[in-house]
């Protein structure tokens, strides 16, 4: 079993191939009900990180968990930038949504997904902006520009274990509850950084989805954090609650990637939202 497989093992998930404005997207579909989509930030292995989660989410809901074009499975487009992001996302709604949907969007393409709400807003319900630098003047980190730089160069398991050091709050905790997941999750995130197009797509997504988003969107937006995150943190998104008016939940006990490290607080957060009117 390859590590793809490993991640989903157990999961009553569909995997199918789409083709979405001429680019073929690997998309996993599972349970009935309300839809809701959760974006995977900018990661080489793309949506196979939400498997934590989907389980539990998709006893009340119709999930789409797709890898955006150039990550994970998904083949890549020429250039990953916000206009074609739009152009691919609303392909995406429009075959695999019979209703707008809630739109989960972590990290990078948070980023991408407050924008796109800005213009688009009419095929979204409600917007969770999870992590996302783009809610306000980010500066990277650093220390996290030298491991994602080193990783990117060298996607060696010695610099996997630096960054993914920076996205956890407690990778250790991570790694005793769960060893066989993490490994392949760090085998398939490695075995991906390693393809030419993989990396194109990660340089273009970080240019644009560290940008701060200037438009205005209508769509109700909560935003979700993690209480120790390094890569955005959480100080970020208490400046954009006070000034939007979004609320914000902060995840105790997480990094970057609450959803791995806490999943069923994430889950009821997620379920709180989208049991609030708007």
């Amino acid at each position: 079993m390859d590590d793809r497989a490993r991640l989903l093992r157990g999961l009553a998930v569909d995997e199918r191939r789409v083709e979405i404005g001429g680019v073929r997207t690997t998309v996993l579909t599972a349970g009935e009900g309300p839809p809701l989509v959760l974006l995977h930030g900018g990661i080489e292995c793309g949506g196979v990180y939400w498997a934590p989660v989907i389980s539990r989410l998709a006893e009340k809901h119709r999930l789409v968990v797709p890898d955006v074009p150039g990550l994970g499975e998904s083949d890549p487009v020429d250039r990953f930038d916000p206009a074609t992001f739009g152009e691919w996302l609303t392909g995406l709604l429009r075959l695999t949504c019979e209703q707008a949907p809630t739109l989960i969007a972590h990290s990078l393409l948070g980023t991408f997904a407050e924008r796109f709400a800005a213009h688009h807003g009419e095929l979204l319900q409600r917007l969770v902006l999870y992590g996302a630098p783009g809610v306000g003047a980010y500066r990277m980190p650093i220390g996290l520009r030298v491991v994602a730089i080193r990783f990117a160069v060298r996607p060696s398991e010695e610099n996997m274990e630096r960054f993914a050091r920076w996205a956890f709050q407690d990778l250790d905790q991570v790694r005793r509850r769960d060893p066989d997941w993490l490994e392949a999750f760090i085998g398939y995130t490695r075995s991906r950084a390693q393809v030419p197009h993989v990396k194109r797509t990660m340089r273009q997504l970080v240019a644009a989805g560290t940008k701060q988003v200037r438009d205005h969107s209508e769509v109700p937006t909560t935003l979700l954090w993690g209480a120790h995150d390094r890569f955005v943190p959480v100080g970020l998104a208490t400046a954009a609650s006070d000034r939007f008016g979004w609320p914000l939940h902060v995840i105790d006990a997480s990094g970057h990637v609450p959803h791995i490290e806490q999943p069923a607080a994430f889950t009821q957060a997620i379920e709180e939202f989208t049991r609030t009117p708007h």
